[in-house]
């Protein structure tokens, strides 16, 4: 959430801002909703002190007519406050509304561009794998090896949903247990959240009200299933002041993932865009002076997972048309696929500044004696798990069909070195 002051104060950068990243949001409308709220505060303000006078004028009042006309005012006065305060009561409710629909401000340095094709490319890491045999896409190798079910899960649960079997059900979670590991030797406390949270956290990380549409809402508890662990994760300290001292705070988290995802052409098969994935995720809680740093230290230690995995990526800054909404600056992380000859993003890095922590109330002090201020979340993926065993089966393929498991992750699956179609399945009839 921008603060009010600033949006008063810089209406033109507001205005450039939701220019910048293509977005309709009534400002002149937020802006008449302030006004409206500041005149009825003032006047309601005057009132009461005018009510304090008479309150003290009154018993003193010698005149019987003096008196009648001083307890009528006192009257109108109450009336007209009571007044006032609904006024003040729906401006301000249809002017956080309009609030709470405006972006982040992006930092400086953020490219100015409309959408991906304006993003830049900061720097890449190894090679593009190349094959003496035509490749195969995750979704062919997986059904292949009969560690990913799409028909079963679609036949389950609908579109977009799939299931994991056998190596690959050990490989996605030697994945979790090998990035959460790194993120431990990186300084990260682990935490295991609910998946379950309030609207208030939605609201507080940036989901809510914007992206009510693609969430999963459990009507009967008022409950949305978390489309990221960076929700519950940010809002581990909603509604607390820290000490500076304690600051920055390092968490990651392992959580399944629930969004309702609109599939782009090119990945409607396979388990690049589904409504159900798995996810390790990177939070920082900073002192705003050391947000930026912050960004940089957190998109290496996402790297790192890439690297030690032994896939070729490339790390690229969002342009200001296709940054996240609650973003001020994003790195996104893009691990080659061979099938779709393209790039294909693995972990965003993003700094929020104080935009999520204003929504959540999260603030810290610098000494006990001095005012609260805002702290700055920072959040990235430690990877998105599914895509990057999709780009492992992809990169990682031999021509015989079987699989190599990279080395990082043998000892997560007992020194097992490849994966190979199964001697036995199952033998099914016509129902």
């Amino acid at each position: 959430m921008l603060d009010m002051n600033f949006i008063r104060e810089n209406p033109d950068k507001v205005r450039w801002m939701l220019e910048a990243r293509g977005m309709e949001v009534d400002l002149e409308g937020l802006l008449e909703w302030d006004r409206k709220f500041r005149e009825a505060t003032t006047e309601v303000n005057e009132l009461r002190h005018r009510r304090n006078v008479l309150a003290e004028t009154i018993p003193r009042a010698e005149d019987p007519q003096e008196k009648r006309k001083l307890i009528e005012e006192s009257r109108e006065v109450n009336r007209r406050i009571k007044e006032l305060e609904g006024v003040r009561r729906e401006a301000l409710r249809r002017r956080e509304e309009i609030r709470l629909l405006l972006p982040n401000m992006p930092r400086p340095g953020v490219p100015v561009g409309e959408d991906e094709s304006d993003n830049k490319v900061i720097r890449s890491w190894g090679e593009r794998p190349t094959f003496s045999f035509p490749v195969r896409s995750h979704q062919e190798i997986g059904e292949e090896l009969d560690i990913i079910d799409f028909t079963r899960g679609s036949r389950m649960s609908g579109t977009g949903f799939y299931v994991l079997k056998g190596d690959g059900a050990r490989l996605e979670r030697a994945l979790i247990n090998f990035m959460l590991d790194l993120h431990k030797q990186q300084g990260y406390e682990e935490i295991f959240p609910p998946i379950l949270v309030r609207p208030e956290a939605m609201v507080g990380t940036g989901q809510l009200p914007k992206f009510q549409e693609d969430m999963y809402w459990c009507e009967r508890d008022d409950l949305y299933l978390i489309p990221t662990a960076e929700v519950p994760v940010t809002n581990l300290h909603m509604n607390e002041i820290l000490s500076a001292e304690d600051l920055p705070l390092y968490y990651t988290a392992y959580t399944p993932c629930f969004r309702r995802e609109a599939g782009r052409h090119l990945y409607e098969k396979g388990v690049i865009r589904v409504h159900q994935f798995n996810k390790v995720e990177l939070v920082k809680f900073t002192l705003p002076e050391d947000s930026d740093e912050e960004l940089e230290k957190l998109t290496a230690d996402a790297e790192e997972v890439l690297k030690r995995l032994e896939l070729h990526f490339r790390t690229v800054q969002l342009c200001t048309g296709d940054l996240g909404f609650s973003s001020a600056n994003t790195y996104d992380l893009e691990v080659w696929m061979p099938s779709f000859e393209t790039y294909v993003e693995v972990s965003s890095c993003s700094t929020f500044t104080d935009f999520q922590a204003r929504r959540a109330k999260i603030r810290f002090k610098r000494k006990a004696h001095l005012e609260s201020e805002f702290v700055h979340t920072l959040n990235g993926s430690g990877v998105a798990v599914g895509r990057t065993m999709a780009a492992i089966l992809e990169n990682y393929q031999l021509e015989d069909g079987r699989v190599e498991i990279p080395k990082v992750l043998r000892p997560y699956m007992k020194g097992q070195e490849v994966i190979e179609r199964p001697e036995r399945r199952l033998t099914l009839f016509k129902a």
